[in-house]
């Protein structure tokens, strides 16, 4: 009997997506778009993450199995990047690089890695190796998440207009302390 905790599961990819912290860097990587695509081009990078984030829940396991990694090697290495970029949300760098992209972005670098990045992967596989009879509760945990983090990021023009630098700042680095905090719950072995 499958017993995944959906909440849970929807909670902690809600915080590895990182929605809020991510949509700075979505407005600099589509603010060379023309208006009338950005939108366009916004919910076209949100469905390939879905299916990068799909991919990696109905076929993950078999990648474990293929490279021969067992769930504690993943539980550290994943706990390592969580944690990575738990400090980089804490303490930012220049994030000036993704702006200089010319053109329109296609899944590089928004619907990968921005939304559909290693450590959502990373946490996606872990969930499945943890509880593989769980598949349909897992998909449903990561299609409310995924549908959660892109309605917040297809408002990313109104959130910027509301909290401005300062208050999304202000809410990525509250999300990395707990995204920091968290990631020992969702990186045990067990």
């Amino acid at each position: 009997m499958p017993n995944v905790d959906v909440f849970f599961a929807f909670a902690t990819l809600i915080l590895v997506m990182d929605p809020l912290g991510n949509i700075p860097l979505f407005l600099s990587v589509l603010r060379k778009v023309p208006a009338t695509r950005r939108r366009k081009v916004l919910v076209r990078e949100i469905f390939i993450a879905y299916i990068v984030l799909l991919v990696f829940l109905l076929f993950g396991r078999y990648v474990l199995e293929f490279l021969r990694l067992d769930q504690e090697a993943i539980s550290v290495s994943g706990g390592i990047v969580l944690f990575l970029i738990a400090i980089r949300m804490i303490f930012p760098q220049d994030q000036s690089g993704p702006s200089e992209l010319e053109g329109e972005p296609f899944v590089v670098p928004l619907a990968v890695p921005l939304f559909a990045g290693p450590s959502v992967l990373a946490v996606l596989l872990l969930l499945q190796k943890s509880e593989p009879e769980s598949l349909p509760l897992l998909l449903l945990a990561m299609t409310s998440a995924w549908a959660v983090s892109g309605s917040i990021l297809l408002a990313s023009a109104f959130f910027y207009r509301i909290l401005g630098d300062r208050g999304l700042i202000a809410i990525e680095r509250l999300m990395g302390m707990v995204s920091n905090r968290g990631q020992m719950a969702c990186t045990e072995p067990g």
